[in-house]
C-alpha cells in the first residue's frame, strides 16, 4: 500500500555542461540527470527518500520546522516561499504500520 502526498516546493533546474541539476532549496535536496525530465524524476526520488528517512527516525516535524515550514490547524504545512516559484510535485511514500490505534483526523 502506498500513500501519495502532494507537496509544493521551489525547484531550481540548471544545466551544468551535459547534466541538468534539479534542486529544492527549501529542503536542501538535489539530484541530477542527463535531461531535465530525468533530473526532476531523480529529484522526486531523492525527496521521497529524504521524507521517508525523516518519518522513520521520527524527525519530520523538527526537520520541516528547521527548513522554515509552519504548522497550521489540521496539520496544514505552510512555507515562506513566494508562490510564483512553486511547482507541484507528487512524492509517493510507503505505508507505515503504527503501534496501537491510529485514526485519521483529516
Amino acid at each position: 500500500m502506498e500513500i501519495v502526498i502532494s507537496i509544493k516546493v521551489p525547484i531550481e533546474i540548471k544545466k551544468r555542461r551535459k547534466w541538468y541539476v534539479a534542486f529544492c532549496p527549501v529542503l536542501d535536496v538535489g539530484s541530477q540527470g542527463e535531461t531535465e525530465v530525468k533530473a526532476i524524476k531523480n529529484l522526486k526520488e531523492a525527496l521521497r527518500l529524504f521524507l521517508v528517512t525523516c518519518i522513520e527516525h521520527g524527525t519530520l516535524d523538527d526537520v520541516l520546522k528547521d527548513c522554515g515550514f509552519e504548522f497550521k490547524k489540521r496539520r496544514q504545512i505552510k512555507t515562506k516561499v513566494s508562490s510564483e516559484k512553486l511547482r507541484n510535485i507528487q512524492v509517493p511514500l510507503p505505508y507505515f504500520q503504527t503501534k496501537g490505534d491510529c485514526h485519521c483526523h483529516a
